[in-house]
């Protein structure tokens, strides 16, 4: 079985598709460091559905999605708008934590899983 790497660097690929599943590595928000949670997460999400296209998949076929906050208390503006992107009935299983991300520029952190 072949693997694919999307987007490969010299620490990680941004996706990599085995089989009849995709892995997107933690993404952030590069476009809107600094900006509100709201601004990062639809930052990352775009990023995500341009990931997802290349891999040939989109968003109806998440199985597994992992959230990191950098504050928790920012759990409903996220979900603002994650709620408006998700495919209604076609729900991922989810976790969001609270984390210290990579910088404090970043106040969400995104990995997916998909099927193809």
């Amino acid at each position: 079985m072949t693997i694919q790497r999307i987007k490969p660097g010299p620490r990680m690929s941004s996706a990599v598709v085995h089989g009849n599943t995709v892995y997107v590595a933690g993404q952030v928000a590069l476009n809107a460091a600094g900006q509100s949670v709201a601004e990062q997460t639809k930052d990352i999400l775009s990023i995500i559905d341009a990931l997802l296209a290349e891999a040939d998949t989109d968003k109806t076929k998440l199985l597994m999605v992992n959230i990191w906050l950098a504050d928790i208390s920012s759990f409903a503006e996220m979900n603002a708008v994650w709620d408006a992107w998700v495919a209604q009935q076609q729900t991922p299983a989810r976790a969001t934590v609270e984390a210290k991300l990579a910088g404090p520029e970043f106040k969400v952190e995104i990995a997916v899983i998909a099927a193809k």
